[in-house]
């Protein structure tokens, strides 16, 4: 019988989206590499999805985040994720969590209850702390690395973070993992040099006044760097036997 995951069904098999179905997946960070994510994931049959993030939607995400429209600003990401995962897929559970990730916050998430977890947040204290917890859980997750003031969408690439270079995140958690004991992270990266900003456009960015550098951004690069990350979760989750 035809349905919505038909076309899917014919490259994977019925077992593998059963497996799919199956599956819980945690997105921590909803924006433009995790938004990305999340809609492929529910276009390919992920049966339930968390969703962690406590940001709304503002004007300046509408350049790059797929849930961003006029009438979506101002609303929690999750909460706009959550209604947009239904209307692909009725029969998914979609819990969501206006949580910002870190060391503190940590305690409210369970990681032995999921299936694979993917790290699409910013800051590197969140970030090795979400490895750290998915090493202890042996849970699979995979890591985004730097895809802000970059332009070359075809420079990301599937790796180990061990065989990272170029780009600065990856180096900080390449060194920051190595002082935890931890040498293996897959991770989804981007060798391209990042650009800097232009200082006269960024004057009026929010947060332009504060210490750390506004990251210029675009529709394509974080969009393709979320359906990698997406790409590699349903691969994954898909062979597991």
């Amino acid at each position: 019988m035809l349905d919505q995951f038909s076309r899917t069904q014919l490259l994977l098999g019925q077992e593998a989206m059963e497996r799919l179905y199956r599956a819980r997946v945690a997105v921590f960070g909803v924006g433009g590499v995790g938004g990305y994510t999340v809609e492929a994931l529910a276009r390919s049959g992920v049966g339930q999805l968390d969703l962690i993030d406590d940001d709304r939607i503002c004007l300046t995400n509408l350049n790059r985040q797929i849930i961003a429209t006029r009438s979506t600003v101002g609303k929690y990401k999750v909460d706009v994720a959550e209604q947009r995962i239904l209307d692909i897929n009725p029969k998914a559970v979609v819990r969501t969590y206006k949580t910002f990730y870190t060391p503190q916050t940590a305690d409210q998430f369970d990681f032995a209850q999921y299936d694979y977890v993917v790290d699409a947040i910013d800051t590197v204290t969140g970030k090795l702390e979400l490895v750290e917890q998915a090493q202890r859980t042996g849970t699979p997750i995979i890591s985004c690395m730097g895809a802000g003031n970059k332009l070359d969408a075809s420079a990301f690439e599937v790796t180990d973070i061990s065989k990272t270079s170029v780009c600065p995140l990856a180096r900080v958690m390449r060194k920051e993992l190595g002082k935890r004991g931890i040498k293996h992270l897959k991770v989804v990266y981007s060798r391209e040099p990042a650009m800097t900003p232009l200082a006269e456009e960024a004057a009026g960015e929010p947060g332009s006044g504060s210490r750390r550098q506004v990251p210029g951004s675009n529709a394509f690069v974080p969009a393709v760097a979320g359906l990698i990350v997406a790409g590699e979760v349903v691969k994954d989750l898909a062979a597991e036997r």
